[in-house]
Order: structure tokens, then sequence, then C-alpha cells
């Protein structure tokens, strides 16, 4: 038996590796772009930044210090220049691809930043594995500019689970939505008439505002946005806005929402206030052909006939009239039950004297 020389012992004593092989070594060195690990073999092996993540720019030595213990997969058992090349993140890709194929059979929310915004949807990272999530999954409601989930965490479940086609499909919609229908469901087991929230204006339309009760949307009707007349919601709100309101009613999941409190109410009083003869003061606020819309107070409007603005013969009011013009008159009619009323500038004037009047007071002055 030959006696072998020392380095053919320590040869010998070495393991043997091979390509595809998962290797565990100790971090002997670090630069900005390698890690040099002792696997226990005849030569060193090699993780480039290339092959330790997927992320662009990393400095090894942030991640990484002399000393630790790391595994990785073997690329190259000799690279040409007598190392073996390693990868770390092939070793986490299959690491990632087991753990989402588990989750996808087990239907587990996972949580993962985005890293990159595509025009057709977000990409995430689970363990160096990527996922898509399509922009039709992203959120509950169409989302226009995805940018603004660049950096943020994220869940989703796995919809679709295709590694050898690298197609690996995430859903955050279907979690949005079965939260959302939870939230809904506790709140409307809780929600009452004459509720009061503070919300926010969501959706203006021509009949009215939707507005955000805190993750359920009640619609407030233009009617029922003030005491009195409002041509156009979007000139009194817009998206964003806050507005105080309470429910008004519920069915089944629509809520009526209003504006108008009863402590508020313009019209309370008005008996009094707007009696049949009790001359008033206010502002012209509209006009159309058959009259003008006098504001009397805020959320009460009273109507001045064509007929009822001066003795002569008016054709239209804004012949007369011009808005925002303050005019007084007297009440002449007021229904309460139809908030209506009904006034006269012609009847505030004094008696007209006939002409044999003027004659007669003329000839008795003499």
């Amino acid at each position: 038996m030959s006696e072998l020389s020392f380095e053919q012992m320590l040869e010998e004593s070495l393991k043997t590796i091979h390509t595809g092989e998962v290797v565990e070594g100790t971090v002997i060195d670090v630069k900005e772009d390698e890690i040099v690990l002792n696997i226990g073999y005849k030569a060193d092996g090699i993780v480039s930044r290339n092959e330790y993540t997927n992320t662009p720019g990393v400095d090894l030595r942030t991640v990484v210090s002399v000393g630790d213990q790391m595994s990785a997969k073997v690329v190259k058992v000799n690279d040409g220049e007598g190392q073996v090349l390693l990868s770390y993140k092939k070793l986490l890709s299959e690491q990632g691809s087991k753990r989402l194929e588990e989750a996808f059979e087990n239907k587990e929310v996972l949580k993962a930043t985005v890293t990159q915004v595509l025009d057709g949807g977000l990409t995430v990272m689970v363990d160096e594995t990527r996922v898509f999530i399509p922009a039709s999954l992203v959120s509950d409601t169409y989302e226009k500019d995805l940018s603004k989930y660049k950096g943020t965490e994220v869940e989703f479940v796995i919809t679709e689970f295709n590694p050898k086609k690298r197609r690996i499909i995430g859903d955050c919609k279907q979690l949005l939505v079965a939260k959302k229908a939870k939230l809904t469901e506790e709140f409307f087991a809780k929600l009452q008439v004459n509720d009061v929230f503070t919300g926010t204006v969501k959706n203006v339309t021509d009949f009215g505002a939707f507005i955000d009760l805190g993750g359920v949307d009640g619609l407030l009707h233009i009617s029922e946005m003030s005491w009195g007349r409002i041509e156009n919601p979007k000139k009194l709100y817009k998206t964003g806005d806050t507005v105080r309101v309470f429910v008004k009613e519920i069915n089944g999941d629509k809520i009526a929402l209003s504006t108008k409190f009863e402590d508020e109410n313009p019209w309370a009083g008005a008996e009094e206030k707007f009696a049949v003869g009790n001359i008033v003061t206010g502002k012209v606020a509209r006009m159309a052909d058959f009259g003008a819309f006098v504001e009397l107070e805020n959320g009460i409007d009273a109507l001045l006939h064509v007929s009822q603005i001066a003795r002569e013969h008016v054709d239209k009011p804004s012949d007369v009239l011009k808005i925002g013009q303050e005019v007084t008159a007297k009440v002449v009619d007021l229904n309460l039950e139809e908030k209506k009323i009904s006034i006269s500038i012609k009847a505030t004037l004094p008696p007209e004297v006939k002409e044999e009047e003027q004659e007669e007071n003329a000839q008795d002055a003499e």
C-alpha cells in the first residue's frame, strides 16, 4: 500500500460537490459585489451580486458579514478560475416557489412589497420568486395610476401557480371585496335612522352626491342638500369635501342621507314670520318668465309673480329686476304644508288715485 502525500490526503478528505447541489458555508470575505464562502471543498465558493439578489445596486457588505453561515446552490463546480460559482437567489427562488405552491393550495393570504409597477399590473417578490398582480386584480375599484403602490406592502392570494411557464398570479381584489363585505355587514348591523355622520364626498352627480361614511356609501339627494332650492349639486360640493349628514332612510343596502337637520329648519316659526300681510325684505335669487324667486332667509324663497312686480304691465321680471337686487314686498299667500310663499311689491304701493279724484283734489286746492 503506497503512502499518500499530505496534499492527496487533504484532497480526499474534502467533500465532492455537483452542479445543482445545495451547499452550506461560512463567509470568509465580503466585497461590494461578491461574497466568498468556505464550503469545505478544495475551492472556495463565490456568490456574485447578480446571484445574490434581483435587486440592483445592493452593497453586499450591508447584508452579509464575515463569519455568517449561509446556504447556496452550485451553479458551476469550476467557474474557469478554479472557484465554485454559487447562487443564493436561485436557492431562495426554489424555496419561494415551494412556499407559493403551498400558499396556492391552502389559499393562504400573503404579504409582500411591490418591487415594480408595470403598465399591466404590479410585481412583488416572495423569496426572490416573482409574483404578478394584474391591474384588474390590484383593487376592488378601477385604478388609473398604479405608481402609488411602488414600495408599499400589499396582501394577496395566489390564484394561478404555473412555475414552468413562469406564471404565478396574485389577487388583491378578492381580499378587499371580502373585507369590505364584512365591514359593510357589521356597519349595517349597527346602523339606525337618524344616526349622524361626518362623511367625505366621494362622487357628485346631477341628482346628488355619494358620501363615504367610513367604508360604506350613502346618497345625499339634491332635494336633501338644503332647505332651499339647489340647481346643481356640483356647485355646492366637490369630491373630497367633508359634510355632516344624518341617515334619513335605510332600504336594504341603500342609505338615504340628508343635511336638513330639524333644529336648523328655517321654516320653524315661519307661520309668524311670514304671515299673510307681513312686510318682508329679500334678494332676487333667480328669475323665470312667470316671476322672480326672492330669498327671504337662507333656505326660504318666495315667489314674486310677474303680475305683482309693479302696477304697470311687466313682460318679464328681468326687464325691471336684477339678480341680487334687494326688494321689499308684502306676503300675500303662505302654504306651510307645501312650503310656498307668495309676495307682492305691488301690494306695498299706496292706493292708486284715479284721474277724476286728481281733478277734484286740484279744484279743492284752488
